[in-house]
């Protein structure tokens, strides 16, 4: 039986601070040692992966290695399949183009007294185009976008002409493009001239330049004249 106080009430009941509650389960001292032993095996991993890269790389740049032979033979296949008299070419046209320059010192093309000639050893762009007697030569029958560009000493009148000729029109061939100058003071002027437009060329069909005398042609640079046609 539970002794009443006075007054009726029971006794107050006296709750013991000093009581020793549960202790948590302790962590140990081993906790921060197992993260700093894992921190150390990823970041070993790491040198490790990048150490290994570095000797990949090494080899692959290596002189006179297979990985670096093969490389340099893939980078350079499509310039040592290309000939002398073709220009290199890193990816193949999409359609018929040819571009055509002088030479330096008229070692290579002759001219005719009207008719310009071109240089086959000046690294001539010829695809599915045919050059052949101081003519360009068509392969395919399309629309093709002509030009020319020549420089030249002025003296009196100068005639800049692109023809064409056809197999569909017998006799003479046919001025597609033409330009005229007339020197006025000095007789030595320098001088050039340009011409281009579209047409429709069948198979066979030929384009040529010719000027009003070709001795006043500058050779001096390749670039400076120049005749060419692409499809479009």
């Amino acid at each position: 039986m539970v002794a009443m106080s006075k007054g009726g009430f029971p006794p107050k009941c006296v709750v013991d601070t000093h009581t020793t509650r549960p202790t948590r389960p302790s962590q140990g001292a081993r906790g921060p040692g197992a993260v700093q032993a894992v921190l150390f095996m990823l970041v070993s991993v790491a040198l490790c992966g990048l150490a290994i890269e570095a000797c990949f790389i090494y080899q692959l740049w290596l002189p006179g290695s297979a990985t670096s032979a093969s490389s340099s033979k893939l980078s350079a296949g499509p310039l040592a399949t290309s000939t002398p008299e073709s220009r290199r070419l890193l990816v193949s046209p999409s359609k018929p183009v040819a571009h055509l320059t002088g030479e330096t010192g008229g070692q290579d093309a002759v001219h005719g007294k009207h008719t310009m000639a071109w240089s086959t050893k000046a690294d001539p762009l010829l695809y599915e185009m045919d050059y052949k007697d101081k003519c360009l030569v068509i392969q395919k029958e399309g629309y093709y976008h002509v030009y020319s560009k020549i420089s030249f000493v002025a003296s009196n009148t100068f005639s800049h002409t692109v023809h064409w000729k056809t197999q569909l029109y017998h006799g003479n061939s046919i001025p597609l493009l033409m330009s005229r100058r007339s020197s006025r003071g000095s007789s030595h002027q320098l001088s050039s001239s340009y011409l281009a437009g579209v047409f429709h060329l069948t198979k066979n069909d030929t384009v040529f330049v010719e000027v009003s005398n070709t001795s006043q042609i500058v050779r001096s640079r390749a670039y400076e004249n120049v005749f060419g046609a692409y499809m479009i």
